[in-house]
């Protein structure tokens, strides 16, 4: 009876106009099973703070983050520089609400295996012509877009026309530095906060630096317009919850050592190369 009892009131302690899950995602740009880990307990945080329930989901690529976005399937998401201008392009009233300080000014490392005859210069360097190459996934800023934008400013190339045909598309940065290092592909790019990290490890010994990017605006936190059913200036409040973190632990799962405020003005120049390597529509 006692047993009954607890259950009873365990099960009628959760009101039937609770609000429902407030759910956010994240691009995929590592391991699926290792983002899982690191944003549940990010999850668990904003819950915590903002007293809704929060459900972290897994997105299986880019472009799906993206469309659980446009779709209402989640009402936060951690974007790159690109997949944010997708989502916010595709839904009114949609706004980035916080960055990391280091997607101020990010960038991206092309790199060789290590027997490439090619060294590090500020020049971009031509020897990559006619070398295998990967890309990240098709939609990343850092794997894909800015860097395909810089070959095409220092080359006058298409990346098809300039590496050997056909470029590929690893589909995360860590899988590019692999790629590269193992020696299966001549020469790759990624952004430098995965290639320190892999670096950090010894896990990417068989490749090298050869040329990083200029600096450009990514990561962000997007926000639904959805997110004010749970109440007037919810969105507000979501924003200082983000920027007003400082746990570690919490930071890490972003790999970012603080965040601050965003708009979708801090985007517009990732929205207009977009534009024109025609990635939005």
């Amino acid at each position: 009876m006692v047993m009954i009892f607890a259950w009873v009131a365990c099960t009628a302690s959760v009101p039937d106009d609770a609000p429902p899950p407030l759910r956010f995602s994240a691009i995929p740009d590592h391991d699926t099973t290792l983002l899982k880990q690191r944003f549940d307990p990010f999850a668990r945080h904003l819950e915590a703070q903002l007293g809704v329930p929060v459900e972290y989901v897994p997105a299986t690529d880019y472009l799906a983050a993206v469309e659980m976005f446009k779709n209402g399937d989640v009402q936060l998401a951690w974007f790159g520089g690109l997949t944010g201008v997708q989502a916010r392009r595709a839904v009114p009233k949609a706004r980035a609400i916080a960055q990391g300080v280091e997607d101020q000014a990010f960038r991206s490392h092309f790199i060789v295996h290590r027997s490439v005859d090619i060294e590090a210069n500020e020049d971009f360097p031509a020897g990559l012509k006619g070398r295998t190459f990967t890309f990240g996934a098709p939609a990343s800023t850092s794997g894909r877009l800015m860097p395909e934008h810089f070959i095409r400013e220092h080359t006058g190339l298409a990346p098809d026309a300039f590496f050997a045909s056909p470029v590929g598309f690893s589909g995360a940065h860590d899988k590019t530095a692999r790629l590269v290092a193992s020696g299966q592909v001549n020469a790759g790019v990624l952004n430098y906060q995965t290639w320190d990290a892999l670096a950090a490890k010894g896990e990417v010994e068989g490749a090298k630096i050869v040329w990083t990017t200029p600096t450009y605006a990514d990561y962000n936190f997007t926000a639904h317009p959805d997110l004010e059913r749970y109440g007037d200036g919810f969105t507000a409040r979501l924003q200082k919850v983000l920027t007003d973190l400082r746990e570690p632990a919490l930071l890490g799962a972003l790999s970012r050592s603080q965040l601050i405020s965003a708009s979708n003005e801090d985007f517009a120049a990732i929205e207009r190369v977009a534009m024109s390597l025609d990635m939005v529509r």
